[in-house]
């Protein structure tokens, strides 16, 4: 027996449990498997009450506050080193203290799941092909009879040796292995060389117009710095990414750039792989589990030079991080809404100055967080004033829908400018927020509707798949033929969905395509490419689609943008609402006119004479945002307090607002409602029933984030032993996007 002191891990394990747990590292556990590590970062198997989960080494020592001898002990340790480097677990751990989540659950939510598993990690050497000596010797017709191995084995003779994955893509497995069996192929493993490339470059750079180049000259390389470029749709802040990005691969460091959504995906890897001659990997929730392990492990190699994917790749690990790019910053899709409720954006801004990198956030709407850490000095101000190659901004047009005749939500005044734009030989974009075909199915006869029983929501008719849809808890069923209650025939499928005005425009324009993009028409692996290879071929066609549509897409040949209904946006209960609004009119209206051909803008509305579309319209985005910024200010309302929410929801009507009533009480025991202090609530959630359950939220709020983080972290700790927490589910959501 060994008198040196017991090794004790604290572990991290996936569990709602804001704890970290203690056990031992026997002698053998170490001795059995010599090149696995018991250091931080590295993952163990160890019995977490009744199961063996996998757990992550956050701290070791000799001690631990619990006996010793009670300890359970490590059942394996599974990695040779550490999974992340140091800086990054450092950001893991300030994010789950941040967001009030525990921290085993927050580690393991955003690793690839195969590594939750305890699967090992994969090889890090790639398989490459190369001649035997007998094959060296072959001659230029001694496999004239199979003229595939013949022209493989003089590809290896030109090159030398050639990697599997280049191979394969040309020659099939069988080639491969009838010329290892001759002797003639070998394969090799060759360790991934993480050295950047003398050739980086495809394509040459596009030149560059004088705010481009003002914005370029203005992004220091080194150090950390927060960069908001503020451009106007199709002002080529891409291209700007793509300069970056090519300073940073000439250092021999590596770029991480988000995007919001999987849909924006393969036209950006396009552009990014039509320009760079360097490895490129995506991360996205799109990928295999398999895949998305291959890809993170090529990123954490330094093999990887350009790593693009959506929130989650965050929190990706770096050997030798030069940037990090978020594009579409403003986009509400860079906060988790479930779980782990992180914001990627925020985060990426803590882990560029980490990494003491530069990271650049791009948008031509800025959030209103974003515009005030500009106007406070903590973010520089890029402007991207006019668009690139010349192209002029659209032109826009309020269309009031009480003095038009409308059909399938379309008026005709927006008819008869689609037609002339598909006479002219342009393409046209229809927005509808709403897939389906009608969000309302009722009886004319008893006024009857079709609501879902699991949610305060009404079915949406999906009359392609004849079934009614809830939109919030997937509940489905069949579309009757009679009223349920009544037994009328009179069933009225109301109001529009982007379903219901594609048929109409296709019964409108029976020679021209008419492509719906919303989350029904693309769940087809490679719909969407097969859509924007349309779109790209600069035929006549008519997109209509959701907000899908509306961001980062370049459609070159869309000369009209119409949008539907405008007047959601316009009485939104969420203090966010008018933002989102302008944001989405904005981006939507920016896929107009990219091309040489100037745009035009439809915007359908019953409130024409709205304020806040009158200020959008004639003054534009930048002015209407510093509108709602001061707004903001006088109401005391984000980003001039701090916010959280505590949600909470039970199948039973009262306990999810009975266990916040609670939670309010020990808040106001653990600090007072003072004016720095406030809470409201609890309250119904907008959507008070989901998929069963009910909710309520609790609203607490700070002039200092300091105060709030306090009172959160001591307020968590409470309700996690709290009897009446075990017959809820509950969580918070620091700085909440949705209400």
């Amino acid at each position: 027996m060994s008198d040196l002191a017991p090794l004790v891990v604290r572990i991290a394990v996936p569990s709602p449990l804001r704890r970290i747990f203690d056990y031992l590292v026997p002698e053998n556990v170490l001795n059995d498997n010599p090149e696995k590590k018991a250091d931080i970062g590295c993952r163990a198997l160890v019995t977490f009450g009744r199961r063996k989960v996998t757990g992550l080494i956050v701290g070791t020592g000799t001690t631990s506050d619990f006996d010793i001898n009670k300890l359970k002990a490590v059942e394996q340790l599974l990695d040779p080193a550490p999974l992340l480097p140091e800086s990054l677990f450092t950001l893991f751990i300030w994010a789950a203290n941040y967001y009030q989540h525990p921290i085993g659950d927050a580690l393991f939510s955003t690793l690839p799941i195969l590594l939750r598993k305890g699967d090992p990690l994969p090889d890090s050497s790639q398989r490459y092909w190369q001649l035997t000596t007998k094959g060296k010797g072959l001659g230029p017709s001694s496999l004239k009879t199979a003229p595939s191995q013949q022209a493989l084995i003089e590809q290896l003779q030109t090159r030398g040796k050639v990697k599997d994955a280049t191979l394969v893509a040309t020659y099939s497995r069988a080639i491969l292995s009838s010329l290892e069996s001759k002797e003639l192929i070998e394969a090799l493993m060759v360790k991934i060389s993480p050295d950047c490339q003398d050739n980086i470059l495809k394509e040459e750079a596009l030149t560059l117009d004088s705010c481009q180049k003002k914005a370029i000259d203005s992004i220091d390389d080194h150090g950390f710095n927060a960069y908001l470029l503020d451009g106007v749709t199709g002002s080529g802040k891409t291209e700007i990414y793509l300069q970056v990005i090519e300073k940073t691969l000439r250092y021999g460091r590596q770029a991480l750039v988000l995007i919001p959504e999987i849909s924006l995906t393969p036209q950006t890897e396009k552009r990014f792989r039509d320009r760079f001659h360097v490895p490129l990997v995506t991360l996205h929730s799109g990928l295999t589990d398999k895949q998305r392990l291959t890809a993170w492990m090529s990123a954490r190699s330094g093999e990887a030079k350009i790593i693009l994917g959506t929130r989650s790749a965050i929190f990706t690990p770096l050997p030798n991080p030069g940037v990090l790019i978020l594009d579409e910053e403003h986009d509400q899709s860079y906060k988790q809404q479930e779980g782990f409720r992180y914001s990627a954006r925020d985060l990426g801004v803590i882990r560029a100055r980490q990494e003491n990198i530069p990271i650049i956030l791009g948008s031509a709407t800025p959030s209103i967080e974003s515009l005030n850490n500009c106007e406070k000095g903590r973010y520089k101000h890029l402007f991207l004033k006019h668009r690139a190659a010349n192209a002029i901004q659209p032109e826009w047009t309020l269309i009031d829908l009480k003095a038009e005749q409308t059909e399938a939500g379309v008026s005709s005044s927006t008819l008869l400018a689609i037609k002339q734009t598909i006479a002219n030989g342009h393409q046209v974009l229809v927005f509808l927020n709403r897939r389906g075909f009608a969000p309302a199915l009722l009886c004319h006869q008893c006024g009857w509707s079709a609501d879902c029983h699991q949610c305060d929501s009404r079915l949406t008719v999906h009359r392609a798949r004849g079934r009614l849809i809830c939109h919030h808890c997937d509940y489905q069923q069949r579309i009757p033929h009679l009223c349920p209650t009544c037994k009328g025939q009179q069933l009225i499928a109301a109001g529009e969905g982007t379903e219901r005005s594609e048929a109409y425009l296709q019964q409108c324009f029976p020679t021209t395509k008419v492509l719906r993009v919303d989350r029904d028409s693309t769940r087809k692996k490679g719909a969407m490419k097969e859509v924007f290879d349309i779109v790209d071929s600069g035929d006549p066609c008519i997109l209509i689609g959701t907000q899908m549509l509306s961001k980062g897409h370049h459609f070159a040949n869309v000369t009209l943008v119409a949008v539907l209904d405008a007047d959601s946006g316009l009485f939104s209960p969420d203090f966010r609402g008018h933002e989102k609004m302008g944001q989405l009119l904005t981006q939507v209206a920016g896929r107009s006119g990219r091309g040489k051909i100037p745009g035009r803008v439809l915007i359908q509305t019953h409130q024409p004479e709205h304020p806040l579309l009158e200020m959008l319209i004639e003054k534009g985005y930048s002015y209407f945002a510093a509108q709602l910024l001061s707004e903001r200010e006088l109401s005391q309302l984000p980003p001039f307090r701090y916010m959280s929410l505590i949600r909470a929801e039970s199948n039973l009507p009262n306990e999810a607002e009975i266990f916040l009533r609670t939670a309010r009480q020990i808040a106001e025991s653990i600090s007072p409602p003072t004016p720095l202090l406030g809470y409201l609530g609890p309250l119904p959630a907008m959507l008070e029933k989901r998929a069963g359950r009910f909710r309520f939220v609790l609203q607490i709020e700070a002039e200092k984030r300091s105060i709030l983080q306090a009172l959160l972290s001591s307020l968590a700790l409470q309700l996690e032993g709290h009897k009446v927490a075990r017959r809820v589910r509950w969580s918070i959501d620091v700085d909440p996007q949705e209400l």
